[in-house]
């Protein structure tokens, strides 16, 4: 295949850590390795230094409601090459110009939908209420993906969410994980003390995550310790909760880790908790698996195939914090249990790899620039077994 020109147009990247900037990282580094020609268009850091060789840089405002994060403010100077393919990872500034761009150039515009916007309204003042009665940004994600040329979603558990907003045949691929980073992780000193059964759960903290679920759990674990990673605007409600439920001194708040370490706490980790009900696929998830640790989890959209129910771990109800109690107590009590759960997580996370995944996603650019597939999308494929059961009774 002919050298492609590609422009990632992402709203968040380094040195923001989560699931999109993985995903985005690792797809370009692939492409790269195959010779094509790869820029990840994004927000700019002021106090950060770029290493990549692929990021460009756009101007950028502080959030005014997630401070942690920098709004991109595009111009027209930034924009001065031209892509043979257009791939927007987010609906915000830096994405609407993706799609504007294409439509300027007249190339391809492929979308890849990683977050169920709907969940995230409560983060504009107003917005949740007026999506509700208005259903305003179902409409606006609907003018978006519905136009672009192909439509990416991590998970067949967010099928429903693109086929409502019109889009026709969205593509399922997952989101590759590298073990390599993971597995090379450097050792730490433990974070868990000695004695206490060592749960972690990662991630942003923030309300849609539902990390007070995860808390709710620990409460009734006496013998457990929890360390959580990742920072977010909840972060302050949830120490307060912990202080609430009596367990403020078994819960570490370790906040953001370097991605190079995340494997080392990973491989410290007994089990995995996850209570989320937003999600498009929980790439955490996938990491902890990778690692061997076992996984209970809800089971919502994404996560629905994103965790082997029975084989890597507990798929329950969301907000069933009764559920996420008696499996995290079943695993923790068994050790031929947690042994099985742990090969069978190894085996479940190592199932997609960034090589592969970067070929599905350049068959995806072959169709919409008229060239044969070389590899075939049956609809609803994710790469993952699909659970047909996956809470337990």
């Amino acid at each position: 295949m002919k050298p492609l020109r590609i422009g990632l147009f992402t709203d968040t990247f380094l040195p923001d850590q989560n699931g999109i900037v993985t995903s985005v990282g690792l797809l370009s580094d692939e492409l790269r390795a195959q010779g094509h020609h790869v820029d990840v268009v994004a927000p700019d850091f002021p106090e950060h230094v770029d290493i990549r060789p692929d990021v460009v840089r756009v101007d950028s405002v502080r959030y005014m409601f997630l401070p942690t994060y920098r709004l991109a403010w595009p111009t027209r100077k930034d924009f001065t090459q031209k892509y043979d393919v257009v791939h927007t990872h987010t609906p915000l500034t830096l994405g609407l110009a993706g799609a504007r761009l294409a439509r300027k150039w007249n190339v391809p515009h492929v979308a890849t939908y990683h977050t169920h916007i709907e969940a995230y309204t409560h983060y504009v003042p107003g917005a949740t209420a007026l999506q509700r009665h208005t259903g305003v940004v179902t409409k606006a994600m609907s003018r978006l993906y519905g136009r672009a040329d192909a439509v990416i979603t991590p998970t067949a558990g967010m099928l429903d969410v693109l086929r409502a907003m019109r889009v026709r045949r969205p593509v399922v691929i997952p989101t590759s994980i590298d073990p390599r980073v993971l597995r090379a992780a450097p050792p730490i000193q433990s974070p868990w003390p000695e004695g206490k059964r060592r749960l972690l759960s990662v991630g942003r903290l923030a309300r849609e995550k539902r990390f007070d679920h995860v808390l709710d759990t620990v409460a009734a674990l006496p013998d457990t310790h929890l360390v959580m990673l990742g920072e977010g605007p909840e972060r302050a409600h949830l120490e307060a909760h912990a202080q609430r439920l009596g367990i403020a001194e078994r819960v570490t708040f370790l906040g953001v880790r370097p991605w190079t370490e995340i494997g080392a706490y990973y491989r410290l980790a007994e089990l995995f908790l996850f209570a989320s009900d937003t999600e498009t696929q929980g790439l955490v998830l996938q990491e902890a698996q990778l690692m061997g640790v076992p996984v209970v989890a809800v089971g919502a959209r994404g996560t629905l195939s994103g965790v082997a129910h029975e084989r890597s771990g507990y798929l329950v109800r969301p907000a069933d914090v009764n559920a996420l109690i008696r499996h995290a107590r079943q695993i923790l009590d068994d050790p031929a249990l947690w042994a099985r759960l742990s090969a069978g997580a190894r085996a479940f996370g190592a199932s997609t790899t960034p090589a592969g995944v970067a070929n599905q996603v350049l068959d995806v650019y072959r169709q919409v620039l008229g060239r044969p597939l070389e590899i075939p999308f049956p609809e609803g494929a994710s790469g993952h077994p699909r659970n047909s059961l996956v809470y337990d009774r």
